[in-house]
């Protein structure tokens, strides 16, 4: 645990020092974003599995925002765990926690089926680490981004137009299933 707290702030800071090296070069190519270019540049290679393709360009353009200015302001570093998923994607994550809880219902308390999953729709945002997640928390309604269920410390929503409401976990919009009358 010690260890991994450890390699954990090591990296943090090579991750820093590394966006601090890149400034001139990021300034030379975009004058008035130099501190969003390096930023992007230096998490790129803290995170490089992390694939922002496919999210919208708001939700896109919110959240490099926002974890800039987590980066350089409060020295948070924030990555993308998973954004826009295809349908197929999302179905099989829904199929295989179905078969992993046994039913539906308590599949749906963690994995949405297609059609109702905001990453399907390229506005969901599944953050890292548990500190970034709880910068985004604080600061995250300033981009419109919310956490979306307090189940999930790590998802997140773009929401432009309004403020989503906090909920327990995924499905707990959803209606009951109506009760079989004995007949």
């Amino acid at each position: 645990m010690i260890e991994s707290l450890r390699r954990t702030r090591v990296l943090a800071a090579v991750t820093r020092l590394l966006a601090v090296a890149l400034l001139p070069a990021a300034f030379l190519r975009s004058p008035g974003r130099g501190r969003h270019l390096a930023c992007q540049w230096a998490l790129a290679m803290r995170y490089p599995a992390e694939d922002l393709a496919g999210l919208s360009e708001p939700a896109r353009a919110a959240f490099t925002a926002a974890r800039t200015e987590a980066f350089w302001q409060d020295r948070q570093l924030i990555g993308l765990t998973s954004g826009h998923r295809d349908a197929a994607h999302q179905h099989r994550l829904f199929a295989d926690e179905v078969h992993r809880t046994g039913s539906v219902a308590a599949a749906r308390r963690r994995v949405l089926p297609p059609h109702e999953s905001a990453h399907v729709r390229g506005t969901a945002l599944d953050v890292r680490p548990s500190e970034g997640a709880a910068w985004l928390e604080r600061h995250g309604a300033e981009y419109r981004l919310y956490r979306r269920y307090d189940n999930e410390w790590w998802h997140f929503e773009y929401h432009a137009d309004t403020v989503p409401m906090r909920l327990p976990d995924p499905d707990a919009l959803r209606p009951p299933p109506l009760a079989r009358v004995a007949g």
